[in-house]
């Protein structure tokens, strides 16, 4: 690893009427914006801060009014500015115009420094969006739970105990198996007793939330084709009455049928959820369900064409065997031959029903609620397909406002996060969602900068890996279009039980395992790309989420080759340190969670470098990501440092491995010389300590 003081070789001269000698900044979080979720009503402060040189005048605008700011503080080397207003609008929009000594004149909205400002690109407050103060910078981790830990071997899914998709499901009983190609009939055993048994590893991690794929009773491992919504899987829980799988037993699937529908079976499975969530309660540790209601399984008691429950008189019939089923408005059929909408035409995914006031609706707003309330507690749900939901728009999002309020209500503190590709915006208007996993504006272009590949493994683009301007662009545009809130809560990922896992992307391979079979998931990959992937994922905004197995050097190809076991005994040790090591740096400065992000000029586009920062703190990260060594000149003023200094580094990662060596490096002038090795990242610490002179002061 090379990095090296060159001393300020003066390439960054002060370049009049620039964004970088400016030093124009704003944005939603604190710092500039006394509330992210004000009431209506609420008086709510905004700052502007440009460089003390340059200022001369600002006006915050909105869709009613010109505000005139006055300066308030000046403070290492900047002005700030502040105007008031009153919320008096579901949605208030504001930008700002600032004229300069010469009489030049910028507009500066989320996309910062433009001459005319489309309202598109203005900043938002969304009076009432309350998202829980919990959410916003939290460290997350994704479990699949078949694969995690077999805590309880006495619950798991035994080979033959019956049919899915027209194959016998197996026990798999070596838990290092790698998955194969048709995967969803095999069973590892993982369970809730075996996540407990990890709650120390988990915290050891710094782990904060823990989000599971589904729980409810299903007979797939991925469990997305929901059974029973009102029970966790006794496969997952405890089974205390067991019926084993037997030839002579003249019903099919009995032993399979009995397990899930067993009165007690069901209790004492919905019981040690409630145990485990106040186990992880008292780690400090939330709990967010996996909720897919968009559709549900074939085999689901409302839709019952496996007849799993028609047998049980305990049981109404399923709509599947009598159009008289009170079950039979929650799908749409055609009565003529009774067939029903699947989704995406799976008959085994039947689409649910929403319509107002069918009688699912107030069935799945239950459910909504059971699981976030005592003695359940959990602290949110992950909404699968959400934007999928219903058959219009208006269905879906009226629902969905319904949904909230019934959540809400049950548990102000659970968090609604959806899955969602694309614009999100309409939804993120505080009366539906609280944010989405975060995958346009986070795993995405964080994948095709590092890798140059698209998160299945499918595709490799040249241009975009290590393509800084596209990168920021990208990861500037798309982050605009959620409001601030909802960005700060976002589920920030490099890896999930959908797409390939990160560390195989770093090889460039595509295709999947059924074409390249699973050992080519292994080869070529370059460790030191992830740990570049692991820094940009817990310094930026939104709640960096672990995928179960990603800190331990797991590889794989999309499903079902993502979903391989936990590696207990034959982890990665140099990984699982690492994601440790950053994960008690993300602990240990808690303006990782807040503070405001900033790309930082630098002379070399192939070169990364970014700051978090508040007026006190600022967090650097360097990142070299090409087969080259870079010498360049970084200027950090935009961060917020001017003037002679010295920044601390914290974490060095680079090809062979990565140190926590902690030297001083100079800083001339606000500016930083570098030469940095190839694939290596560094991460710097600096805190001002300067003189705050405010406006009253200065009159005095």
């Amino acid at each position: 690893m090379i990095l090296n003081n060159l001393g300020n070789n003066q390439l960054y001269k002060m370049r009049e009427h620039t964004a970088d000698v400016l030093c124009a900044y704003t944005d939603g979080s604190l710092q500039y914006c006394s509330s992210q979720t004000p009431e209506p009503g609420e008086t709510v402060t905004i700052r502007f801060r440009t460089l003390r040189a340059f200022a001369a005048k600002v006006t915050l605008i909105t869709e009613w009014e010109r505000i005139p700011m006055e300066e308030a503080e000046q403070k290492n080397g900047f002005t700030y500015f502040e105007a008031s207003f009153v919320v008096s609008a579901k949605i208030t929009r504001y930008y700002f115009e600032m004229e300069i000594p010469t009489g030049r004149r910028f507009q500066y909205g989320k996309n910062k420094l433009v001459n005319e400002m489309p309202m598109a690109d203005a900043f938002e407050l969304i009076a009432g969006f309350d998202i829980p103060k919990w959410a916003r910078g939290t460290q997350m981790y994704q479990i699949f739970t078949d694969r995690f830990c077999n805590g309880d071997p006495s619950n798991d899914v035994q080979s033959g105990e019956y049919e899915y998709l027209g194959r016998p499901v197996r026990h798999v009983d070596d838990w290092n198996r790698l998955p194969e190609a048709f995967d969803v009939c095999n069973f590892y055993g993982g369970d809730l007793r075996g996540v407990e048994d990890k709650l120390d590893y988990l915290q050891g991690l710094g782990v904060e939330v823990i989000y599971f794929n589904p729980l409810f009773v299903s007979p797939s491992n991925h469990k997305y084709d929901a059974q029973d919504y009102d029970h966790i899987d006794p496969h997952l829980g405890r089974i205390v009455n067991d019926y084993e799988p037997s030839e002579t037993d003249p019903e099919k699937d009995a032993a399979y049928i009995k397990r899930v529908t067993d009165p007690e079976n069901l209790a004492a499975s919905d019981a040690f959820f409630a145990h485990f969530v106040e186990m992880a309660h008292r780690k400090g540790m939330k709990v967010i369900l996996d909720g897919v209601f968009n559709h549900c399984g074939s085999f689901h008691k409302w839709m019952d064409r496996e007849g799993i429950y028609h047998r049980n008189q305990r049981y109404e019939n399923g709509a599947f065997w009598s159009r008289e089923s009170k079950y039979r408005d929650y799908f749409y059929f055609d009565d003529e031959d009774n067939a029903y909408s699947g989704w995406w035409n799976h008959d085994t995914l039947p689409k649910l029903r929403y319509e107002k006031g069918s009688p699912l609706y107030e069935a799945i707003l239950d459910i909504g609620r059971k699981w976030v309330s005592p003695p359940f507690c959990a602290d949110g749900w992950r909404l699968d397909v959400a934007a999928d939901l219903g058959n219009d728009i208006d269905t879906n999002r009226m629902f969905w406002r319904d949904f909230r309020k019934a959540v809400k209500e049950a548990n102000p503190n659970a968090l609604i996060l959806a899955e969602h590709y694309g614009d999100a915006s309409g939804w993120l208007d505080g009366t539906m969602w609280d944010s989405v996993m975060n995958y346009d504006a986070f795993m995405e272009p964080v994948s095709w900068f590092l890798t140059g590949m698209e998160k299945h493994s499918d595709h490799y683009n040249q241009e975009l890996k290590n393509n800084v301007p596209f990168f920021w662009s990208r990861m500037q545009t798309v982050s605009a279009k959620l409001p601030y809130v909802s960005l700060c809560s976002a589920m920030n990922e490099l890896s999930n039980h959908d797409h390939s896992r990160f560390l195989t992307r770093t090889n460039g391979r595509c295709g999947r395992v059924a074409h390249l079979g699973p050992e080519a998931a292994s080869m070529d990959i370059n460790p030191a790309v992830m740990r570049a992937a692991v820094v940009i994922l817990f310094t930026w905004i939104g709640n960096p989420t672990i995928y179960y197995g990603d800190e331990a050097g797991l590889c794989g190809f999309t499903d079902p080759d993502n979903r391989r076991s936990y590696p207990w005994g034959r982890e990665d040790m140099q990984m699982l340190e690492f994601h440790r090591d950053i994960g008690q740096i993300y602990h240990a400065y808690p303006m990782l969670r807040t503070a405001s992000l900033t790309r930082l000029a630098c002379d070399n586009d192939l070169l990364l470098a970014y700051s978090r920062f508040t007026d006190d703190e600022q967090m650097i990260v360097i990142i070299n990501n090409t087969e080259e060594v870079i010498s360049s000149s970084i200027l950090l003023w935009q961060a917020g440092i001017l003037g002679d200094t010295s920044l601390q580094r914290l974490l060095c990662s680079y090809e062979t491995g990565y140190d926590k060596l902690q030297p001083e490096y100079k800083v001339t002038d606000g500016a930083f010389d570098i030469r940095i090795s190839s694939h290596s990242t560094v991460l710097f610490y600096h805190r001002n300590e300067a003189a705050v002179w405010t406006k009253e002061q200065e009159k005095s």
